[in-house]
C-alpha cells in the first residue's frame, strides 16, 4: 500500500544525479544524498518515541530541514503540521493545542518561543533544534546519526499525514486533514500539468509551510531538481533562474507584476525557462498578458487550495489553451482526475449552467479528509459525494474553462496568503486605544489584495502607526494591515453585522490602496 515517500527509493536507483540544492546556504544533495538523510531523521524520530499517527509541528524558514522533516515524518507514519515560522507566540500555540502535537522541529529561536508557550501545550513532549546550541532541545546533528535504516512505513490512500491550517469562516485557523493519497494525487497531477521530467530545474519560491511547496515535491518526483530560494528577492531571484537554467520557475501575480517592471535584458536571465507557476490569487489580464508577449514564457494559471492540495485536485490553464481561451482571464480545466461543477451559492444540490455565477466546487483525488477535530465545519463544505465548497464563486464557458469572479468568503488574499479579517480585528480592538476594529481587503496590482483596517479609537490619542506596531508584535507580517484608518464609527446593519462591502466602496479607490511598507 502506498507510502507518499517511495518515490525518494525509486529515484534513489540513480543516486548521483542532484536533487536539491538550497544556494543560501551552498547546500547540495544527490537522490542517494536526499533519501538518506530522510531515513536517517525518520529512524531518530522513532528513537525519541514519535511515531504512527502522532503530529509534530515544523517550525522553521524554509530549509534542507524542512523539507527532510515532511518526508521523514510522512514515512514513518507520522502527520507533518506545518506553520510558518513568522508566526507568533499565539499562533504557534494554537497549532500545537489543536493538533495536540507531541514534538516541534524547530530552530534556536524558535526553541525559545515554544519554551514561552511549553507549559499551555500539554501534549508536547519533544523540541528538535536544528541548531546546536538550542537549551533542552534534542539536536538535529543528533538525529542525522542515527542509523538510514527506515523503510518506508506501511499506509493506506486515506492515512493521515499532514494537518495544514487554512483560515475559515469562523475566523479560526482550521486544520485540512491531507493524507497519502491526497499527496500522489497532487505529484501526479502537477508533474502531468507542468510535463515535468528528470531533465528540469524547478526554481521555488513558495514558503515550505505553504502546500505550494508541492510544485518542488512534483519536480523531485518526477527526477528533476528543486532549487530552493527561501524568500524571493528579484535580483537573486534572476540570478539563480540564470546560475541554475531553471526550466519551471514558481511565480504568483506580485512575482509577474515585478518583472514586467524590470529593465529591457532582463529576459536573458530566464532563457532556460520554459514555463512559469502562477496561483495563490488572482492574475489579472493587465500583468499576465504583456508578462506573456515580453517574455514569451506561458504561465500555467492554477487553481486550488489547501483542501485540495493546489492541483491535487483543481484546474489550470496550460499553453494548448492559449490560442481559444480567454484573453488571459481563465484558471483553465481540471487536471488529472480532477472535476468541477458550479453549485448555487444557497443550494449545493443545484448546479448551475454555463456562464452562471455560483460557488465552485471541486472532487477529486487530491480532495482532503476534512478539517481536524471540527465535525461541523467539515460538514457544511465537504459534501457526503465527494464535493468539496470551496467558497469561491465562478462560472464554467460552453468549452468548461473555469472563471473566478468573486469570494464568496470575505477572505484577503495578499501575495498567496490567506488573511481572515476576524483574527486580525480580535488582535486590533485588544489595543487599549481600539473600541471596534473591521478589516478588509482593498486591490493592490502587485500583491493582489492588502489588508486595511479601520479603526474606532476609544479615546484621543492613538494613531494608525500605533496600532500597526501593536498588530505586528502579535501577528504574523502578512496579517498586519496596510493601511489603518481612524472612523468615528463602523457601518453596521441593526449595530452587529458589519458591512464590510460598504467599507471597501468607500476606503478602497479604483486603483486600490497604497501598501504600508
Amino acid at each position: 500500500m502506498p507510502n507518499c515517500t517511495t518515490f525518494l527509493d525509486a529515484n534513489a536507483c540513480n543516486p548521483k544525479k542532484t536533487a536539491l540544492i538550497v544556494p543560501s546556504t551552498a547546500e547540495s544533495y544527490t537522490r542517494a544524498e536526499l533519501l538518506d538523510r530522510v531515513c536517517r531523521v525518520g529512524r531518530g524520530l522513532l528513537d525519541l518515541g514519535i511515531g504512527r499517527g502522532d503530529r509534530v509541528c515544523i517550525y522553521l524558514d524554509s530549509s534542507t530541514e524542512y523539507l527532510v522533516s515532511y518526508f521523514a515524518l510522512w514515512r514513518i507514519g507520522a502527520v507533518a503540521v506545518p506553520t510558518n515560522r513568522v508566526y507568533r507566540e499565539s499562533e504557534v500555540l494554537y497549532a500545537l493545542r489543536d493538533a495536540g502535537a507531541v514534538a516541534v522541529i524547530t530552530d534556536v529561536e524558535g526553541a525559545a518561543l515554544v519554551g514561552r508557550i511549553r507549559d499551555r501545550a500539554p501534549a508536547l513532549r519533544q523540541v528538535v533544534a536544528v541548531d546546536e546550541e538550542a537549551a533542552g532541545a534534542v539536536p538535529w546533528s543528533e538525529l542525522l546519526r542515527s542509523p538510514a535504516d527506515c523503510r518506508a512505513a506501511h499506509c493506506r490512500f486515506d492515512d493521515l499525514c499532514q494537518i495544514q491550517y487554512t483560515s475559515g469562516t469562523t475566523g479560526k485557523p482550521k486544520g485540512a486533514m491531507l493524507t497519502h493519497g491526497n499527496w500522489i494525487a497532487a505529484m501526479d497531477a502537477e508533474r502531468d500539468v507542468l510535463r515535468i521530467t528528470d531533465e528540469d530545474v524547478y526554481l521555488g519560491i513558495y514558503p515550505m509551510g505553504h502546500v505550494g511547496i508541492s510544485w518542488g515535491i512534483a519536480a523531485l518526483r518526477a527526477g528533476g531538481t528543486y532549487v530552493v530560494m527561501e524568500r524571493f528577492d528579484l535580483d537573486r531571484y534572476l540570478g539563480l533562474a540564470r546560475e541554475y537554467r531553471a526550466t519551471i520557475v514558481a511565480g504568483m501575480p506580485p512575482v509577474i507584476h515585478s518583472l514586467i517592471q524590470t529593465p529591457p535584458g532582463t529576459e536573458t536571465a530566464l532563457a532556460t525557462a520554459r514555463v512559469m507557476i502562477s496561483g495563490g490569487g488572482p492574475l489579472t489580464p493587465g500583468v499576465w498578458k504583456p508578462f506573456h508577449e515580453r517574455f514569451g514564457i506561458p504561465v500555467v494559471n492554477a487553481y486550488g487550495l489547501s483542501e485540495t492540495v493546489v492541483v491535487g485536485t483543481g484546474t489550470a490553464i496550460r499553453p494548448e489553451h492559449y490560442a481559444t481561451a480567454d484573453e488571459f482571464r481563465s484558471v483553465g480545466t481540471p487536471v488529472g482526475f480532477s472535476e468541477v461543477k458550479i453549485v448555487d451559492a444557497g443550494d449545493p444540490a443545484q448546479e448551475l449552467g454555463p456562464g452562471v455565477d455560483g460557488e465552485i466546487a471541486l472532487r477529486g483525488p487530491g480532495v482532503a479528509l476534512g478539517y481536524w477535530q471540527m465535525p461541523e465545519e467539515t460538514a457544511a463544505v465537504f459534501l457526503p459525494d465527494g464535493w468539496f465548497l470551496t467558497g469561491d464563486v465562478g462560472h464554467l464557458d460552453a468549452d468548461g474553462m473555469l472563471y473566478i469572479t468573486d469570494r464568496k468568503k470575505d477572505m484577503i488574499v495578499m501575495s498567496g496568503w490567506k488573511v481572515y479579517p476576524t483574527e486580525v480585528e480580535d488582535v486590533l480592538v485588544q489595543h487599549p486605544g481600539v473600541r471596534d476594529a473591521a478589516v478588509f481587503g482593498c486591490s493592490d496590482e502587485h500583491r493582489g489584495e492588502v489588508p486595511v483596517a479601520v479603526v474606532v479609537p476609544s479615546g484621543e490619542g492613538v494613531t494608525p502607526d500605533e496600532i500597526v506596531a501593536f498588530a505586528r508584535e502579535r501577528l504574523a507580517g502578512y496579517k498586519v494591515p496596510r493601511r489603518v484608518i481612524l472612523a468615528g464609527e463602523l457601518p453596521r446593519v441593526n449595530g452587529w453585522k458589519l458591512l464590510r462591502k460598504r467599507l471597501r466602496e468607500e476606503y478602497c479607490d479604483a486603483g486600490g490602496v497604497q501598501a504600508r511598507t
